[in-house]
């Protein structure tokens, strides 16, 4: 393989590891800083996570309409190198508030994902694209895998020690980006920069048009806020339940991303063939369900960690519901229609965490009616209940 495809694939990794690397020693850390209780920690830890998804949701496209502009090897080793700053500052940080500077900077830094694809649609045949975007995928799932595990490996070594190995890990990739990185934008296809291009609500507008597309994007963003829930409160709750170190978190959510690999890598395959779209979506939405029952109320940590293999099923919804709204949506706006996808995802992963730590925190406070812990995965089920009604009545029309 190339090495603009490595760089270009491992920018991609760090990005979706920035999301992971922080969720194990997030309760230790915000107590560390800001003293007060777990259920406290959950509050700041929900403002935390909000704070870097929404500069994603904002600065996603924006910096895609930049790399259009200034060119994709511009945009990719200016948020690296910024990264690698940020991450130092994190490492550093004495107070919530820097710690919340950190994350709002590094959620713009890590919203380079538009600015990768732009890069491999550059430099790919027609009949190559498919595959390579693919390539994006996994190094995106790699990434998610691994920043949850490393970060509660290395917390072993103390709660600023994953920063301190992420700046590192970024100042490599920027340093090998600056050695192999071509420039694939020239001036036959520099287009000057316009911010009305980059909203992303113009394009949901376009996109929600369609016939029979709008319940499926509502179906698609109900899904993303209430499986969010496993981000947004396993370290938490885990933590409050089970009593799991930092170590035990990341190892768990390891886990669960690879299962949601496999699934969406290799299972979603038989699973259409067999099933057609539709019932897919409908037995995933059926897993999710119980598992979030299941939760709510469990109390014995090794069953919580056999379950995660279910859970994972679940992860058969997303490339379903995607296809199904493709087929459901003309070739002149196909890639719109995937950019609207990734700015409902992102606007989930603002809400859920808001939603779901706020929640944690009145159910396991010392003058809460009701210790449930496990609060928000009621609410994550009421939410897939709303989808999978909604869908279930759902007809998109295929052009």
């Amino acid at each position: 393989m190339r090495l603009p495809f490595v760089f270009v694939l491992s920018t991609v990794m760090i990005d979706a590891m920035g999301i992971g690397l922080v969720l194990p020693i997030m309760p230790q850390l915000i107590v560390e800083v800001q003293g007060g209780t777990l259920a406290n920690a959950a509050i700041w830890g929900g403002i935390l996570s909000t704070a870097f998804a929404a500069m994603q949701f904002v600065f996603g496209p924006i910096l895609g309409n930049l790399s259009d502009a200034y060119g994709r090897r511009t945009v990719l080793l200016v948020s690296l190198f910024v990264m690698a700053l940020d991450y130092v500052v994190m490492a550093i940080a004495g107070s919530i508030w820097l710690l919340l500077i950190g994350r709002l900077v590094g959620g713009i830094t890590a919203a380079t994902h538009s600015t990768a694809a732009a890069f491999m649609a550059d430099v790919s045949k027609p009949h190559e694209k498919a595959a390579n975007f693919g390539l994006i995928g996994a190094a995106f799932g790699i990434g998610f895998v691994l920043g949850p595990v490393i970060g509660g490996l290395l917390s072993e070594f103390g709660t600023r020690a994953p920063f301190w190995a992420a700046a590192g890990l970024s100042a490599m990739i920027f340093g090998i980006g600056v050695l192999v990185m071509p420039e694939t934008v020239t001036d036959k296809t520099r287009r000057p920069f316009n911010l009305r291009r980059a909203n992303p609500v113009n394009s949901l507008k376009a996109i929600a048009a369609l016939p029979g597309i709008r319940p499926m994007l509502w179906v698609y963003f109900l899904y993303s806020v209430s499986i969010y829930v496993y981000p947004a409160i396993w370290s938490y709750f885990t933590t409050e339940r089970f009593g799991w170190s930092p170590q035990m978190i990341g190892l768990s959510l390891g886990v669960y991303g690879i299962g949601m690999a496999a699934v969406q890598g290799g299972l979603i395959r038989p699973a259409t063939r067999y099933l057609g779209e539709r019932m897919t979506i409908v037995y995933g939405m059926i897993f999710e369900i119980v598992s979030f029952a299941l939760l709510a109320f469990l109390t014995n940590g090794t069953i919580a960690l056999m379950l995660i293999p279910i859970t994972a099923l679940g992860a058969v919804i997303t490339p379903a519901l995607q296809a199904m709204m493709s087929r459901a949506t003309p070739d002149s706006q196909q890639g719109e229609l995937q950019g609207v996808l990734t700015a409902l995802h992102a606007l989930s992963m603002v809400i859920s965490p808001l939603l779901m730590t706020s929640i944690f925190a009145q159910f396991i406070k010392p003058d809460a009616a009701i210790y449930l812990p496990g609060a928000p995965f009621l609410l994550a089920l009421g939410l897939m209940l709303a989808g999978f009604i909604l869908f279930w009545r759902a007809r998109p029309v295929v052009v």
